[in-house]
């Protein structure tokens, strides 16, 4: 690696350096404690001062130096990991520099020379390497390090890297934390001893700072059932957050099975090769999604600059101090501690933009760029505001009146106390909106809640939620977009339409609005618009309750742009076929409930009971189980402050229940006592009519007390509010990747269970779905266009989650083959491949994995399959319509060894290769060659003498022999002299092997190599069924690798009676059990465990070879 030329005063400091070769101009030099001579006292030292230390001097073990002959200063210029790539570099410079040095008359012009080359050098390696020649130094120096000490593939990107201590116990070890995109790797080397850790994002169950009486603050990484806990950061807190990140990127890959979004700072490389950029890339993505949830504004919005302010509040009278935050389309403030009062200003209704004395916003710092900066966005809104003005429309479809309108009417006239008190509570937010503001540009601040808690009027409702939700800034900049969405939609059918058609009339049963066809229609058509809109969602169970009670209050596309915001940016993950946002927020309230709820978490030690009971808490927002009339005030705080105002209510609810819930002796008992109290919450203000309130007649029972809404929510913000929204999005981090991990083992069990029948031990399959599944993950990381990736389907049961193609499956075939490497490993991959893909798709589950594995290593059982893979013999068939020809035969038969089909001859050739390649580096090698030459031989003999029996009782036909005569020389020295008559060969020996033993030992060794010839591929490189209509060519270079006694050199038919001759199994495995060689060889113990363990060592190094 070229470096830029860095000057070294000292040529030899503190004997760190042997030179290995020099001239007038270059030095090499190795550094002490590597290469030859490495051992001893010095250099464990200097091993252990590279590890800790950070200097120049740990670039690399091996460096060359420049210096001429009358200076007494060096300069570095190039370093090394090996002796190959120095070396390399040293050679470039004798053949390229050395000559032309001697043209210069200075010392000065000779360095100047050099230098000028290593730059040029360094400017071409990073066109290539994607390395930039402004690269911080220290960072090249620390890529190098990642690459040579872990060994992982070229796009393995590195974020950045920080020293910290390794606890191995009580004893901490020294080194360095590299954070990539896809792993968490750690390097120590301390007198000797190295520590090497390689932790994939995807295995992290928790992540999480602690202290400690030996510790201040560390940080702990649990994964894979292992502790690893770091400590000693300079910058502990933003390693913390990177790591979170990171982790929190493999969760999201790990939920939708894809790679990095487009528009992801990880996506791309050129960002990952700069540490700087990468830190700061994944800072400002933070900060960007931390700006949009505060402000709930768009997900193209992008925070662009932050300035400290006071804010002049009119309706008080004083300035407020706060941040503005300025994105693309929006101008926001937000008061000191978040909740004093917040603005949001749309970009797109400023028209004018002075500067006041005294100013709506006194800056202390930035009023020049900040004025500029909105100036260039007024004047891009006032450009675009044509167009959009004139792409709104609505189609007449589309219900444009919220259907309590049209159902229940608003009676003007009405005097009853309740309407009273609706008439009040309208009158409030009318004068709320006179003092500070209405609409998007509204000044929220603590009356706005208080007036939230007390209760929303029913003709306000749908206007507020569009507000608090951010739903009207999402409408107002895609005008025309839900008409399009419904129109394209019209008549579309796919499993989520399907669903949506079954629980329509599931929803809010009771309510007029859903009895009749309006109301129905207008369902149908928000949750199909958003289906399509968004498909990785579809449609979800509770989606169907929440929007309904959103119709109910707000237009059709009002409703539909609050479901967009309620899934997409508050529930973010809810509505998926695995709620995994709904679970994260469960265990957040678990959390909640032992921080806050202590007495309660002292008679219950175990709290999945609550997790269990609150899910439809969480998933309908309470309408599921509370009245409609009551629900909708949860709904009134659940827009304005998010998740934190369920997970309130959920408290509340407990507390008020304390003494119930603490005399229960089962959860049968706690559930009816919490079903019996939402039973008895009503709205005593709600103004609907008794035809659509939903309370229950059991509430109005002598002996039940009753409870109001109002009362239940004030309660819930009096005692937990405060709770902050910061604090629950950090417990939301902290418990994700518990959960995704508690449901990623719930998987695997499930995998498992349906996989036992391969006959592997319950901890041998833990051990082989760990493998393939990050298997499965190695092939998701660095291709784009994975086969996994691109038939990835959410709604496929837990075997088809974790999927292989071709590809992958050879790298781990070859891991836990019980044979050792051989040029045919490929082959016998392919063939098992194509076998056990039994839904032709170029992907294999686990089970199938499994299947084929436990065959190989003698765990399989005597299937039908036994017979397929002794079909992959072949050469190049239709093999799918054999198989299924076959199928067809047997199918009512009772399985036997008779049923398996004739292999003919260019299959057996075949199958003699295969077992020659199996046998390579065995120490019984040679005794096996011999043994297969015999099977082989007398095999062919056995056939000859057969057909030579059926021509003599056959006299019409032709004498002509179906094989050709052995050449001479193999006559002379062939053992078939001494075989026997196939009647006595028909017969195994007395130390033979059982049959059933053998052969289900035998069923991949009778796979064939790959034809040599080319054949179709499909787009995952996974090879298409043959053209059975052409015939098999014998590869040149599997013919040279066949020792020279095998039998099918002097086996090439030519006729067409040739081709007619075959062999069935029990001849092929009665000829076999005569081999004691070959027997032992088959019947040789496999150590499943060795072969596993080998497998996790080696996994990661497979995949870079490949």
């Amino acid at each position: 690696m070229w470096l830029k030329p860095e000057e070294v005063l000292l040529k030899n400091a503190l004997k760190l350096w042997v030179t290995e070769k020099c001239n007038d101009y270059f030095i090499l030099q190795r550094r002490r404690g590597y290469g030859e001579g490495s051992g001893g006292l010095t250099g464990l030292l200097v091993g252990t001062l590279d590890t800790v230390l950070d200097s120049t001097a740990k670039v690399a073990p091996f460096r060359i130096l420049h210096q001429t002959p009358d200076s007494q200063v060096y300069w570095n210029i190039a370093c090394g990991a090996s002796q190959e790539e120095i070396t390399q570099h040293w050679e470039w410079l004798q053949q390229n520099i050395m000559r032309t040095l001697s043209v210069f008359d200075s010392s000065e012009d000779i360095t100047s020379f050099v230098q000028g080359k290593i730059r040029g050098l360094i400017a071409e390696e990073g066109k290539v390497s994607l390395v930039q020649e402004d690269d911080p130094e220290k960072f090249r120096e620390a890529l190098l390090r990642f690459e040579s000490w872990f060994c992982l593939p070229e796009k393995e990107k590195l974020v950045t890297y920080y020293s910290c201590s390794y606890w191995r116990g009580r004893v901490p070890c020294q080194g360095w934390l590299y954070l990539s995109t896809n792993f968490l790797c750690f390097y120590s080397y301390l007198l000797g001893n190295e520590v090497k850790l390689v932790v994939s994002w995807v295995e992290i169950s928790r992540l999480e700072k602690m202290s400690s009486v030996l510790l201040t603050e560390s940080i702990r990484v649990c994964a894979g059932g292992e502790e690893y806990v770091f400590s000693m950061f300079l910058h502990l807190q933003q390693t913390f957050l990177i790591m979170e990140q990171l982790g929190n990127y493999a969760v999201r890959r790990l939920i939708d099975k894809e790679m990095f979004p487009d528009d992801h700072i990880l996506s791309d490389p050129l960002q990952i090769t700069k540490s700087r950029m990468s830190v700061l890339g994944l800072e400002t993505h933070a900060r960007n999604e931390a700006f949009r949830a505060f402000f709930r504004l768009p997900r193209e919005e992008n925070l662009l600059e932050v300035y400290e302010s006071f804010l002049w509040v009119p309706f008080s009278h004083f300035n407020t101090l706060g941040k503005i935050c300025v994105s693309e389309n929006y101008m926001c403030f937000a008061s000191q501690d978040g909740s004093q009062c917040h603005l949001i200003i749309p970009i797109r209704e400023a028209s004018v933009l002075t500067v006041h004395t005294p100013p709506l916003f006194c800056q202390m710092v930035g009023v020049p760029l900040l004025t500029g900066l909105l100036c260039t966005c007024v004047s891009i809104h006032e450009d675009e505001e044509g167009v959009m003005v004139g792409q709104k429309d609505s189609s007449k479809a589309v219900s444009t009146e919220a259907l309590m309108n049209v159902f229940h009417p608003h009676d003007a006239e009405n005097l009853d106390p309740k309407m009273l008190k609706e008439k009040m509570k309208e009158q409030s937010w009318q004068i709320h909106f006179a003092e500070y503001g209405r609409g998007t540009s509204m000044f929220c601040t603590k009356k706005t809640r208080d007036l939230i808690v007390r209760g929303v009027p029913e003709m306000l409702r749908g206007e507020l939620w569009m507000l608090f939700s951010g739903a009207v800034n999402d409408m107002a900049t895609h005008p025309g977009y839900y008409t399009e969405l419904v129109e394209a939609s019209l008549g579309a059918s796919s499993l989520a339409t399907d669903e949506i058609e079954r629980d329509l009339h599931r929803s809010l049963p009771d309510h007029p609005a859903f009895q009749s066809d309006t109301g129905i229609s207008a369902l149908r058509r928000v949750l199909t618009a958003y289906a399509y809109r968004n498909p990785k969602i579809g449609y979800c169970q509770a989606m169907n309750i929440l929007t309904s009670v959103l119709l109910l209050y707000a237009k059709e596309e009002e409703a539909f742009w609050l479901l967009v915001a309620v899934c997409e940016r508050m529930l973010p993950d809810y509505f998926n076929r695995r709620i995994i946002g709904a679970l994260v927020d469960q265990a957040v309230f678990e959390d909640l409930i032992r921080v806050r709820l202590t007495q309660l978490t002292e008679h219950m030690t175990d709290l999945t009971f609550f997790s269990s009971v609150s899910l439809s808490w969480f998933l309908t927002l309470f309408i599921s189980v509370l009245p409609i009339e009551s629900a909708v005030n949860v709904v009134d705080c659940f827009f304005y402050d998010g998740i934190k105002a369920i997970l309130q209510l959920g408290l509340a609810t407990l507390d008020y229940n304390m003494d119930a819930l603490l005399c229960c002796h089962d959860d049968a008992e706690a559930v009816t006592i919490l079903n019996r109290f939402f039973d008895s919450v009503t709205n005593k203000d709600s103004p609907l009519p008794p035809t659509v309130q939903q309370a229950s007649a059991g509430s109005n029972d002598k002996g039940t007390s009753r409870v109001d809404i109002s009362d239940l929510i004030r309660e819930a913000y009096e005692k937990y509010g405060d709770i902050q929204s910061e604090e629950v999005e950090s417990m939301r981090r902290r418990n994700k990747l518990y959960v995704i991990q508690t449901l990623e083992d719930t998987t695997k069990q499930n995998v498992v269970i349906v996989s036992q029948e391969v006959k592997f031990t319950a901890g041998h399959l833990d051990e082989l779905y760990a493998l393939f599944k990050r298997q499965h993950f190695l092939s998701c990381y660095w291709t784009a266009n994975s086969p996994a990736l691109l038939h990835h389907d959410p709604s496929l049961a837990y075997l088809e989650q974790y999927q292989l193609g071709l590809s992958q499956y050879s790298l781990l075939f070859s891991l836990l083959q019980p044979w050792g490497p051989g040029t045919n490993t490929h082959s016998l991959a392919l063939w098992a491949f194509r076998l056990i893909d039994e839904n032709h798709d170029g992907l294999v589950n686990f089970k199938e994995f499994c299947g084929a594995l436990g065959k190989v290593t003698g765990k399989g059982i005597y299937s039908k399959r036994r017979g397929a893979v002794f079909l992959s013999g072949r050469g190049k068939v239709d093999l799918q319509a054999y198989l299924k020809q076959w199928q067809d035969e047997i199918q009512k038969k009772e399985e036997s060894i008779k049923d398996l089909p004739r292999i003919n001859q260019t299959q057996f050739i075949q199958l003699s290769k295969t077992l020659y390649a199996l046998f390579h580096g065995d120490p019984e090698e040679e005794s096996l060659f011999r043994a297969v030459a015999r099977v082989t031989s007398l095999l062919l003999r056995m056939e000859e003498v057969g057909r030579r029996l059926q021509e003599n009782t056959s006299p019409s036909k032709t004498s002509t022999s179906p094989l050709q005569p052995l050449s001479p020389a193999t006559s002379t020295t062939s053992p078939f002299q001494t075989i026997s008559p196939p009647e006595t060969i028909a017969s195994p020996r007395p130390d033979a092997a059982p049959v059933e033993t053998v052969t289900s030992k035998l069923q991949v060794a009778h796979l064939g190599p790959e034809p040599s010839s080319p054949c179709k591929t499909g787009s995952d490189g996974a090879p298409a069924s043959p053209d059975g209509s052409s015939n098999p060519s014998i590869s040149s270079s599997t013919m040279e690798t066949e020792p020279a006694n095998t039998p099918s050199d002097n086996t090439a038919p030519t006729s067409p009676t040739d081709m007619e001759w075959s062999f069935s199994f029990e001849q092929i495995l009665a000829s076999l059990l005569n081999e004691p060689v070959l027997v032992r060889f088959i019947e040789k113990p496999v150590d499943t465990e060795n072969l596993l363990d080998r497998a996790r060592k080696d996994q990661l190094k497979a995949q870079m070879m490949k």
